[in-house]
């Protein structure tokens, strides 16, 4: 339990519950999300107030079994923390409503994750935080979102092929594309290595996350005149990656860039290590391989120099900082990529809920652009209480997360990023050495 929330976990799914006050406004019937149209043109709610009284149920997929379970701790560390905020907002504006959030482990992989989706919505959640691999996401768009019609809003999942999936509005996420992440990585290499005149070695995993962001990056660094070798694509279940070590150090490439997951890597690393001719040094990456520590199940000669990028929160700032120490007092799990991403997520289901003064997940998918892009009057969670007051007299709002902007466009994905540049140096620790913003073009 942390600080500020009341929360239990049976097995693999835990509920919270916490009364909070509301009261909403209708929504359009436009659509937004992943390939569809946004509730207006310019992102804006609906006017009217309206009486509010609901339950609402916020289901979380999160990662904490497989590949993807150094992050499924804090994630849920972050979506407890959401909620706490927005209980002590609905009172401080002294109007009531319950809210409770439905939690289930996607065990990093496809199918674990719509059956957790498809758990958590016959338990009556009507909106999503999650899930976070891309491969997930794509699943369970497929099968669990738009069939029944409940928005997802994936805080880390950033396989390009999503932006335009078929998928009625419903999907959505608060961490940018690879398309976007792709072109940063390139221009980190260069400025790193100094120009492009240099053979890059690529290699990923062979998912939607790792073929997804390595044929884009090999895209952005032809682009700028570089030569590239590969990609090779490596099955995440082999036993061991020795034939594919080979092939991606064979005649010694300049750098590599790689794109994985820890539980992966920690057999890929152990095959690129006894090679004999790999240098970590030269190892970019990005944020699946992110993480406070080299982690014990990786060799830290197959880390140790790597540098990477990873979507991040700003550097400074009141809403950051805040943040940083809420999360600190909560206690529990460290913080770690994608944490303030879910953190967003969450509390944009519920203001997506509040704006439409309705539980039903078309309602909620309806407002989500509406209240996290211009043109509405801007807040934080740091004024969540006259946010929710602006949204039940019907007034247009701009929710800035903690990471930054949303400006959510019409395919459901956020136009701005913030990523950091880090390295992990002689200890095993990772240490972010400068920030930069990227945006998507106009």
């Amino acid at each position: 339990m942390y600080a500020g929330t009341r929360s239990r976990w049976l097995l693999a799914v835990g509920v919270s519950a916490v009364v909070l006050g509301v009261a909403g406004c209708g929504s359009d019937d436009d659509e937004g999300g992943g390939g569809g149209t946004a509730t207006t043109g310019t992102g804006a709610a609906a006017e009217a107030p309206a009486d509010t009284s609901f339950d609402q149920t916020i289901g979380v997929l999160l990662p904490l079994t497989g590949d993807l379970s150094p992050f499924g701790a804090p994630g849920r560390k972050a979506a407890d923390l959401a909620v706490a905020q927005v209980e002590q907002a609905t009172r401080a504006g002294g109007v009531e409503t319950t809210v409770s959030t439905t939690s289930a482990d996607t065990e990093s992989s496809p199918q674990a994750a719509v059956q957790a989706a498809r758990q958590l919505i016959s338990g009556g959640a009507t909106c999503l935080a999650g899930p976070w691999a891309s491969s997930e996401t794509l699943a369970v768009a497929e099968s669990v979102a738009s069939r029944q019609r409940t928005p997802i809003v994936s805080p880390s999942s950033t396989d390009a092929a999503i932006t335009d999936l078929d998928d009625d509005g419903f999907v959505w996420r608060t961490a940018p594309s690879d398309n976007l992440q792709s072109r940063a990585l390139a221009d980190t290499v260069e400025q790193e290595l100094g120009g492009t005149d240099f053979t890059i070695s690529l290699a990923a995993r062979n998912d939607a996350y790792g073929q997804g962001f390595i044929e884009k990056f090999r895209e952005a660094w032809e682009a700028k005149g570089g030569r590239t070798t590969g990609p090779v694509l490596y099955d995440p279940e082999q036993p061991n990656y020795n034939s594919e070590a080979a092939e991606i150090v064979q005649g010694r490439p300049d750098a590599y860039v790689i794109i994985d997951f820890f539980e992966t890597y920690g057999k890929m690393g152990a095959s690129l290590v006894r090679t004999g001719e790999f240098d970590a040094g030269r190892l970019f990456t990005a944020d699946g391989l992110a993480s406070d520590r080299i982690p014990d199940t990786i060799p830290a000669r197959a880390l140790i120099g790597a540098r990477g990028t990873r979507p991040g929160t700003p550097e400074s700032g009141a809403v950051v900082e805040e943040f940083a120490r809420i999360y600190r007092e909560a206690g529990g799990a460290p913080r770690q990529t994608f944490d303030a991403q879910n953190f967003d997520a969450t509390m944009l289901c519920y203001l997506a809920a509040l704006a439409a003064g309705s539980t039903d997940g078309t309602d909620i998918s309806e407002q989500l652009q509406a209240v996290s892009a211009p043109p509405g009057r801007k807040f934080t969670f740091m004024e969540l209480a006259d946010g929710i007051r602006m949204i039940a007299a019907g007034e247009e709002v701009d929710f800035d997360g903690v990471t930054g902007p949303i400006d959510f466009d019409a395919n459901g994905d956020p136009t701005a990023a913030t990523y950091e540049v880090y390295r992990y140096g002689p200890d095993g620790v990772l240490r972010v050495e400068r920030q930069f913003e990227a945006r998507a073009a106009e």
